[in-house]
């Protein structure tokens, strides 16, 4: 069950575009997944973040609500007591997802949106990039699941 806030949000924006504003990926200087000897030995972290939202007049079209999302995920050697991940790999990027505003929204639907539900518009353009640079890298092939929430979401006890 989705709060009456998230849901007033739902109804007042209209999705209008989602794309990639930035992005890195970067293999370590000793690892060379081609030839590495045990890739599934390798632990795969994630990443998923609503990095911000901002609310923005464009000229003679509205008001737009733009929500940047960073995602991510790298590759390290399995993790040991007491040290610090190697890391061999990683694929990192930022998406912007934008809604025209149909309607005047209070703040807290604003941000319950961004963290709740922003991700459902990103989360496909970030499975096909990730999958793209995997190949491209020759890293192990990662098949993601259909959508994935922000692990910072807030989990409202009500609706329990």
């Amino acid at each position: 069950m989705i709060s009456a806030d998230l849901q007033k949000a739902i109804d007042g924006l209209k999705i209008e575009d989602v794309y990639l504003r930035g992005a890195f990926a970067h293999c370590s200087d000793d690892f060379d997944p081609k030839y590495a000897p045990d890739l599934a030995a390798l632990t795969v972290q994630q990443m998923h973040a609503v990095k911000q939202s901002t609310l923005v007049e464009v000229e003679g079209e509205g008001r737009l609500l733009r929500v940047f999302m960073v995602l991510g995920t790298r590759w390290i050697e399995p993790l040991r007591e007491a040290e610090d991940p190697k890391v061999l790999a990683v694929i990192e990027a930022e998406f912007v997802a934008e809604y025209r505003l149909q309607t005047e929204l209070a703040q807290n639907c604003i941000d319950e949106f961004a963290l709740k539900n922003a991700s459902y518009h990103v989360w496909p353009y970030w499975r096909e990039y990730l999958a793209s640079q995997c190949e491209r890298m020759r890293l192990p092939r990662l098949i993601m699941p259909a959508v994935q929430l922000p692990h910072h979401r807030h989990d409202d006890p009500a609706a329990e």
